[in-house]
């Protein structure tokens, strides 16, 4: 297994509770985030933006182990099971922002 230095998997959290961690994760045209580790399963809602790349790690438990780039769907909706160690990577040409709502055990 790589050694990582991992970072938060957002830019700030806005709301925590004994069952959900809410984060907002914003990055500049061409701005990546730091490498994470998503240690609970979480929904990502796009907010902003108009494409958006994940780039996994090799040690990945996701289920999404290429990398992908897709279009920004503001309001859409995606279930991510835990375990993925990558970087978001804001690959379009305006500002890119998320919700990002961690499902704590027993929620």
């Amino acid at each position: 297994m790589p050694d990582h230095v991992l970072g938060p998997i957002g830019t700030k959290v806005v709301y925590e509770d004994d069952r959900v961690r809410v984060w907002v994760l914003k990055l500049a045209p061409g701005e990546d985030s730091p490498i994470h580790r998503h240690e609970l399963d979480h929904l990502l809602i796009q907010i902003d933006g108009d494409r958006i790349a994940a780039v996994p790690e090799p040690d990945t438990e996701s289920p999404y182990k290429e990398y992908i780039e897709a279009e920004v769907v503001r309001g859409m909706v995606t279930y991510v099971p835990r375990g993925g160690i990558e970087t978001a990577r804001n690959v379009g040409e305006q500002p890119y922002r998320e919700i990002i709502v961690e499902l704590k055990d027993g929620a």
